[in-house]
């Protein structure tokens, strides 16, 4: 099956491939955010709309995100956040929004502003939202959250480890995951987060049920 397509926007600051699949023409130059190096691409898209009822598909769509097929898991990883460790196997249960971002990334910053939005409104019902930052220090990571006001986990990823994990090629970049771990969609590119078309997503996302906790 051939990996889905996503068409690059007019005007998008930063936008990146998506893992597994080679834009023609390369980054554009004059980018606010740049791309990492070289990263093993481990997660591919297939049947982008296989799997998911019609509502979640063309929200998904309407909110420009590129869906996976339903049994695509998430790659599990444990990183430490600014403050404590953290494993992707324990948030099983929960909807996580994981966010590839970096504090020179112009476009990473009205996001996580976003970002923090959701956080704020819907933990309570289940969200956890995830900032992946890659090989930045870690005073610097504290120093630009405490200024922005964000208050999520941020995780450091300071080998590339997580981002390679995932295929990020550049950022920002988000991964939705739903409570039983699969991969619903991913986000090339800035979104807000906090809009009416994504809570829509996040509501469908939070109202299905929690897997067993023994995995039946």
């Amino acid at each position: 099956m051939r990996p889905a397509k996503h068409e690059r926007r007019r005007g998008k600051p930063c936008a990146t491939a998506l893992p597994g699949v080679r834009q023609e023409g390369g980054p554009r130059s004059g980018r606010a955010c740049k791309p990492f190096p070289a990263l093993l691409v481990l997660v591919v898209v297939l049947s982008p709309l296989a799997g998911f009822p019609a509502t979640l598909a063309e929200l998904l769509t309407a909110f420009d995100l590129a869906p996976y097929a339903r049994h695509m898991r998430a790659p599990v990883f444990r990183a430490t956040t600014t403050e404590q460790p953290v494993a992707l196997t324990a948030l099983q249960g929960q909807v996580v929004l994981l966010n590839f971002w970096a504090t020179w990334c112009a476009e990473c910053r009205p996001e996580l502003r976003g970002l923090e939005q959701v956080h704020h409104d819907l933990a309570a019902r289940g969200l956890v939202v995830l900032g992946v930052n890659a090989a930045e220090d870690l005073k610097v990571i504290q120093r630009y959250a405490r200024n922005l006001g964000v208050t999520f986990p941020l995780l450091l990823d300071p080998q590339h480890t997580i981002s390679q994990l995932y295929g990020v090629a550049g950022v920002p970049t988000t991964f939705l995951l739903g409570r039983d771990g699969r991969t619903v969609a991913l986000a090339v590119g800035a979104r807000a987060w906090q809009s009416p078309a994504a809570r829509r997503i996040l509501d469908v996302l939070l109202a299905e049920p929690a897997p067993p906790k023994d995995g039946r």
